[in-house]
């Protein structure tokens, strides 16, 4: 099982929060929200023209990453500057006012999330900062050039939370008359980085060698690498983003995740509409960025948003339809309720898109529509809690989300996507060898996920059906595979998991033919996760016996995700390493294959042609000769 991967490093760290947000909301919560998102998108710009880069946004709070001090503290400047110019032109007291904190310390980079000592020393620069100022410590003081016309004010040591030392903060602020300096090109800042890494490159080289070879071939995904200028759907086509917390207390963002994806869940299932994936849109949770942008990447034309606040058992959504090719808002409404009015509240929003879109529904989707997975507020919160864990994809969250999943069906005991996630969690567990920390025979755990899986289907989704696809394939019932894959893309066609599944059902089963459009359709609605995709099209070329083209998807698929393919413990395996390895062989690229087939040794010793042909579930003996054959020719022993 692969685990999270964790990189420290030293880094200009900028943390900006709104003054008083509590105020601003209880003056205009809807206002305040536009304005505190619009704030942080104006911001977001800002710091992307100064070469830094957003990495969190949650609710009123964001967090940057810059390389250099200079760039860091003239962003916060330039942006101040435009934000008390904004504010002066409002006619009403719902101002977002901003603090901005610097600092320059340890940071961890973790899936796509930043945290150190760098981080919390920014917040507290913030918190020391009064609105509308930045505050930074001596460290990014003594980084900044002399020529820059910056004043430094000296706040003294002061005691922060979390630190022993005091730390020496500063106030900064324009000298008068003084311009701010303009962005650095992009080819300086490129050559500075060039100089950097050259260093380090030879560095490398001389330390490790082959290493520097592979990281060379690992570019880091991010959003706006999906399909830029491609063109629009020939069906209306919204991506629902992540909603912002506005609840004030990190314990909902939970809470808040669940609905934003129950809206993608009810909204994908609509044959008349093309709506993103889950997959890519969370890419950009926490993020500022141009909604047109957004558009463009994930090729849709509208973008809904909003915020969802809950209070005990009292629950607001706001939201609002944009248009992405003109920035238009098509309209903004606030949903107020309580806990047990979640559903209705969802289902409202989802009419309004209906209505505004002016998608047809189908008979049966009219009344599928109305129609939940549980009608219990309290199974729909621990299946929710349950469901965060599960996304975590390790062993010790697997075990907090069965407790919470176990909850949902004592709550309500025919929640059919409940038992979906449980069946997937106890199937992991057997095919995984994990099944020990549920304190379960390797037997007993098949059997679980079995049970789970039929009790799943009583009211069915994708989920369960892409779930039974897998387990089918596994055990080599090739028909009973792709039958379940054909249900998962049926129940919800919007689905790149459903699709994905049956790529993979019919790629297994010898029937190739088609595959390569279902993967082109689940790439269009899951932009960013290309590489599963890739990966599928490498192994649909391989048998087409088209090996020149499996070896460039292949290759695609471990440059676009190397983390995936790469194992950190013997029990993992590369698949594509392994698909490549036999394309090479077929080639006669036995000097191409050498360098795949050593990373796989450098962490499967005992990697053979028998032990790798033991779970490819190739349905037919010509099938499985070929990949084999590929082995064979490739260097790999018997």
């Amino acid at each position: 099982m692969a685990k999270s991967r964790q990189a420290g490093k030293l880094a200009v760290i900028l943390h900006a929060d709104i003054a008083d947000s509590t105020a601003l909301v209880q003056q205009d919560e809807y206002l305040a929200h536009e304005r505190i998102q619009a704030t942080f998108r104006s911001f977001g710009n800002v710091i992307a023209r100064y070469h830094g880069r957003t990495k969190e946004l949650r609710g009123d709070a964001l967090l940057a990453e810059f390389d250099r001090a200079s760039d860091a503290v003239t962003a916060a400047l330039a942006f101040q500057a435009e934000q008390a110019d904004r504010n002066s032109r409002l006619n009403d007291p719902v101002r977002p006012i901003v603090r901005v904190g610097i600092s320059m310390g340890e940071v961890v980079l973790a899936n796509r999330t930043i945290t150190g000592a760098g981080v919390v020393l920014a917040q507290r620069m913030e918190q020391l900062a009064e609105p509308g100022g930045l505050c930074i410590t001596g460290a990014i003081r003594e980084s900044l050039p002399q020529r820059l016309p910056f004043t430094c004010d000296s706040l003294g040591p002061k005691q922060v939370k979390g630190f022993e030392e005091p730390v020496l903060a500063y106030t900064v602020r324009l000298r008068e008359g003084a311009q701010l300096p303009e962005p650095t090109s992009t080819s300086a800042q490129k050559e500075t980085k060039t100089a950097v890494w050259t260093a380090v490159t030879i560095a490398l080289l001389v330390g490790t060698g082959l290493l520097v070879w592979f990281v060379s071939r690992a570019p880091e995904i991010a959003p706006g690498a999906g399909q830029v200028g491609s063109p629009l759907p020939d069906k209306p086509s919204i991506a629902v983003l992540p909603f912002t917390n506005m609840s004030g207390s990190v314990e909902q963002e939970y809470f808040v995740d669940g609905i934003t994806e129950d809206l993608i869940t009810d909204l994908s299932k609509l044959s008349g509409l093309f709506v993103i994936a889950r997959n890519s849109v969370f890419q950009y949770k926490g993020r500022s960025e141009n909604v047109n942008q957004i558009g463009e990447d994930l090729g849709v034309r509208y973008i809904l948003e909003g915020s969802v606040r809950r209070v005990r058992d009292q629950v607001r959504i706001n939201a609002q339809l944009i248009d992405a090719t003109t920035n238009g808002h098509l309209w903004a409404e606030r949903y107020d309720g309580v806990l047990d009015d979640v559903f209705a509240l969802q289902d409202e929003i989802t009419a309004r898109i209906v209505s505004e879109l002016s998608v047809h529904l189908t008979a049966t989707e009219e009344t599928e529509r109305s129609r939940r997975q549980t009608n219990n507020p309290l199974a729909y919160e621990a299946f929710l809690r349950g469901l965060e864990h599960y996304r975590r994809n390790t062993i010790d969250h697997y075990v907090k989300a069965m407790e919470y999943l176990e909850q949902a069906t004592k709550l309500d005991s025919d929640y059919s996507r409940a038992y979906a996630v449980m069946a997937s969690i106890y199937w992991k567990s057997f095919r995984d060898e994990f099944y020990q920390v549920f304190h379960v025979e390797y037997a007993v755990a098949r059997e679980r996920a079995q049970q789970f899986l039929e009790l799943a289907k009583h009211k069915p989704t994708s989920l369960a059906y892409q779930a039974s696809s897998e387990i089918n394939l596994w055990w080599h019932r090739h028909d009973e595979a792709v039958r379940d894959a054909e249900k998962a893309v049926a129940l919800d066609p919007n689905n790149p998991g459903g699709l994905a599944a049956l790529a993979r059902a019919l790629v297994f089963s010898g029937q190739v033919a088609g595959v390569l459009e279902l993967l082109d359709r689940a790439e269009k609605l899951d932009p960013l996760g290309k590489a599963s995709y890739e990966f599928l099209r490498g192994l649909a070329y391989f048998g087409m016996g088209r090996f020149d083209a499996a070896v460039s998807s292949l290759e695609r698929a471990r440059e676009l995700n190397p983390k995936d393919w790469a194992a950190d413990d013997p029990e993992n395996a590369c698949p594509p390493c392994e698909a490549l390895i036999s394309s090479y062989g077929h080639l006669g690229q036995k000097e191409e294959a050498a360098p795949v087939l050593a990373y796989v040794t450098s962490f499967w010793p005992a990697f053979h042609i028998q032990s790798v042909t033991a779970y490819w579930p190739y349905r037919t003996d010509k099938d499985m000769e070929r990949f084999t054959d590929g082995l064979r020719k490739a260097g790999v022993p018997e």
